[in-house]
């Protein structure tokens, strides 16, 4: 079997006769991410490569170095991603637990009695308690749009996250009303690279699919480090 990009899915096995074509092939991981999306909506490539440099998941590598996933592996990705998603487990625990009973769940989507999509959406009391905030914080957070929830009153899959962050600034002084900006550049972003991968992402090919992921978390990246560079260099410009 031939070797593809990170972003893209390898290319299937002839049919077998003994029905093992989807147990044998082996997947990028761009292709284990839009496999693992559908029931994981929130899971990014960074997510898979983080717990991949936990030990949690060991893919193969090529020849040429890139990833290389069996169902196994996508398997126990999406045990490890339902233990923290159900049951807010630390990696730690999960690893005991793997290590305990390795057995896994089904792929992701690959049978009719699969379990239903879980939504990635929290409501209000559990994002004040996964972030361990106030409800004074957050009102203030929502005042000025750094978070926002939707027309259901549920917030988004990083909204914890951004609870975090924010509440870690204001330790340092930096409230609510200094921070509209970021959110304002972070749209804006947001914005540039949708406008590069959304004709991807609209395509039929899943391998161009997942390559719209790929390309998502690089742009992401790219662009999170120039800003801490830019960042950087003006206070160095300042100091002088």
């Amino acid at each position: 079997m031939g070797d593809t990009p990170e972003g893209g899915t390898a290319a299937p096995e002839a049919d077998r006769p003994d029905g093992r074509r989807e147990r044998d092939r082996q997947l990028s991981i761009g292709g284990v991410l839009a496999l693992l999306r559908e029931e994981f909506p929130e899971v990014t490539i960074s997510k898979i490569r983080f717990l991949e440099s936990e030990g949690l998941v060991e893919p193969q590598r090529s020849p040429g170095g890139y990833r290389k996933f069996g169902a196994s592996d996508v398997e126990r990705l999406a045990r490890i991603l339902r233990m923290q998603r159900d049951h807010y487990l630390p990696l730690k625990v999960i690893r005991e637990q793997l290590d305990a009973d390795p057995g896994a769940g089904a792929v992701p989507g690959a049978s009719a009695g699969a379990e239903a999509p879980h939504d990635p959406r929290i409501d209000r009391a559990t994002l004040l308690r996964t972030a361990a905030v106030g409800e004074d914080e957050l009102a203030s957070w929502e005042e000025f749009g750094l978070l926002t929830p939707d027309a259901d009153g549920l917030y988004d899959a990083d909204a914890a996250a951004v609870a975090r962050l924010v509440a870690e600034l204001g330790s340092y002084g930096l409230q609510a009303r200094h921070l509209r900006g970021l959110k304002a550049a972070a749209d804006r972003e947001a914005g540039l690279v949708a406008q590069v991968i959304g004709p991807l992402r609209r395509h039929r090919s899943l391998q161009t699919r997942a390559h719209a992921e790929t390309t998502a978390e690089r742009l992401i990246e790219l662009s999170a480090r120039l800003h801490t560079t830019l960042v950087r260099s003006s206070l160095r410009v300042a100091g002088n």
